[in-house]
């Protein structure tokens, strides 16, 4: 059997370290697996052929460099205003003939967030629909088509999707769950860094939108971080750094500067999955604020990026989604959802780092590992 991995927001992101770093876990469990994976790539083109051919140039060089140089098939679409005919797209890797030649016997598809539409998405034959971002898609999913008909299974990291407290829009379709993948073999717990740093790596400002209430709150970083920038006053023995992007000349840099926090860009230090994790490795711990919603709504959602840093030895202090109960105590995780309980949290790791390292490190392997998550999808 061919297992397809059906993506399309990494090889348009040129810089992107981290998004790279997320279907390239599933790749690398999926290889240690010993299947016959092909990651699918969807890249639409922006209308600069010079720009174009350094993303896919990019693309080609992280997969050689994780030793998945043969095992892709880039669907470079010169005219996106057409249908995800395979007719419309170039085929770079793996041939159309040798794409065709997979089709036309047993496969399956695990596709990321809807990135494979119709037509070309009904040529496999087990489609299955990976959700990333429960609070958006699956709400959307109840407003508009997008996938739900031509899918035949729905597996999402919201992990409370199914649970009484859960306020997401209600949904027909039934939804199972798994656990952020991180490659444990890739990412290594790491020795305790110099600085006592945390940090998290993402977008300033986000342009998604779901209806709350008759209302669309805001979903960005920088208002969920608005209730925890005195942390840094909170707690002077511990540094804080948000590899954010944003232009060089915005204002926020300097309000947050102004409040304790370093800012650095993400493109610089962490452009690539190496730097990525690289990077990670130099805090002692991710604090992060997540989107509104999620915590309201109490999706269960938990990042890649955290499963990545738990894998790394680096504890997570992140906001309450409802997510804890679907963890070991002793998880490595830190949910909170206010100012005291951040500084409490981080105060704690500073004291107690060598543990918490510990618990993140066996949590990752025991639950987030990328083989038994794709063993539980594929049903292994």
């Amino acid at each position: 059997m061919t297992v397809f991995l059906g993506g399309g927001f990494a090889a348009k992101y040129l810089y992107g370290g981290g998004n790279f770093s997320v279907p390239l876990q599933w790749m690398l469990g999926l290889r240690r697996l010993k299947l016959d994976a092909i990651w699918l790539e969807h890249l639409p083109s922006e209308g600069n052929p010079a720009d174009d051919r350094r993303k896919i140039d990019n693309f080609r060089r992280q997969l050689r460099v994780h030793g998945l140089g043969d095992r892709y098939c880039l669907l470079y679409h010169k005219n996106p205003a057409s249908t995800h005919d395979l007719d419309a797209f170039e085929c770079i890797g793996i041939s159309k003939c040798e794409l065709l030649d997979r089709l036309a016997g047993p496969n399956t598809i695990l596709n990321l967030s809807y990135s494979i539409h119709p037509p070309l998405l009904l040529k496999f034959e087990r489609r299955i629909f990976c959700d990333l971002d429960p609070s958006e898609i699956i709400y959307w999913m109840t407003q508009m088509e997008l996938g739900q008909s031509s899918h035949h299974e729905f597996w999402t990291i919201g992990l409370n999707v199914n649970g009484s407290d859960c306020r997401l829009p209600k949904s027909s379709l039934n939804w199972k769950t798994f656990y952020p993948l991180v490659d444990t073999k890739l990412y290594q717990q790491k020795p305790r860094p110099r600085l006592p740093k945390f940090t998290t790596i993402g977008q300033w400002y986000w342009s998604g939108a779901v209806e709350v209430d008759g209302q669309f709150p805001d979903l960005s970083k920088k208002y969920a971080f608005e209730q925890y920038l005195d942390l840094p006053k909170r707690v002077p023995k511990a540094r804080f750094e948000l590899a954010m992007h944003m232009n060089a000349d915005d204002p926020e840099r300097e309000r947050l500067r102004k409040r304790g926090w370093r800012v650095v860009d993400p493109h610089r230090l962490a452009c690539t999955p190496e730097q990525y994790r690289g990077y990670l490795a130099t805090a002692l711990g991710e604090f992060t604020a997540i989107k509104g919603v999620d915590v309201s709504w109490k999706t269960g959602w938990v990042s890649d990026r955290a499963a990545a840093f738990l894998a790394s030895g680096r504890p997570v202090v992140t906001e309450d989604s409802g997510a804890g109960k679907y963890l070991p105590d002793a998880s490595g995780f830190y949910f909170i959802g206010n100012l005291d309980g951040a500084a409490t949290a981080i105060n704690d790791v500073l004291k107690n780092w060598r543990r918490r390292s510990c618990e993140a490190r066996a949590c990752a392997v025991e639950l987030f590992d990328s083989v038994k998550n794709l063993q539980k999808i594929l049903d292994l």
